[in-house]
C-alpha cells in the first residue's frame, strides 16, 4: 500500500508541476527574474505550496504514524546553522541558472527535455559529491572524538 501511495502522490504531484508551469524552465526564469521582464504568475503557485506546506507539517508534527501507518520522519531540527544556509544558496543559485529544481526537472527529463537531462546529472553529481563530502566529515569527527 504504501508504493501505491507513494505512485499516485508522485502522478498528483508531477500534475501539479505541469499544470501550474513549474516544469517549463522559461516561466520559472521569468518569474526570477524581477529586474527585468518579471512573470508573476508563479507567486500564486509558492503561495499555495507554502501554505498546503505549512498545515500538512503543522498536522504531521503532532502525530508519531502516517495515515498508512509508517513512522513520521520529519527533519529534526528546525536549526539555522551555516550548512544549511550554504545548501539553501547553492540550490537558489542552480535554480536561477538552470529554472529547475529537482521535482519539476525530473517531470522535464520524464518529457525529454534535453536541458533537464544535463540539470539531473549535475544534480545528481552533486549529491554524490555531498555524500563523499558527508561521509569524510563524519569520519574526521569519530576520529578526533577517539583521540579525546
Amino acid at each position: 500500500m504504501p508504493l501505491l501511495s507513494a505512485f499516485i502522490t508522485g502522478l498528483v504531484f508531477g500534475f501539479g508541476l505541469l499544470l501550474s508551469g513549474m516544469a517549463n524552465p522559461a516561466k520559472v526564469l521569468g518569474f526570477l527574474d524581477i529586474a527585468g521582464a518579471w512573470d508573476p504568475s508563479l507567486v500564486l503557485v509558492m503561495a499555495g505550496a507554502i501554505s498546503v506546506g505549512l498545515v500538512a507539517f503543522s498536522l504531521a508534527g503532532r502525530r508519531t504514524q502516517s495515515l498508512l501507518g509508517e513512522e513520521m520522519r520529519l527533519p529534526p531540527s528546525g536549526r539555522i546553522d551555516r550548512r544549511l544556509l550554504a545548501g539553501s544558496a547553492v540550490f537558489g543559485v542552480g535554480w536561477g541558472l538552470a529554472g529547475f529544481c529537482p521535482g519539476p526537472a525530473l517531470v522535464a527529463l520524464g518529457m525529454g527535455l534535453e536541458p533537464a537531462a544535463v540539470f539531473v546529472a549535475a544534480m545528481l553529481a552533486g549529491m554524490a559529491g555531498f555524500e563523499i563530502l558527508e561521509w569524510q566529515r563524519q569520519k574526521v569527527v569519530a576520529v578526533s572524538a577517539t583521540r579525546r
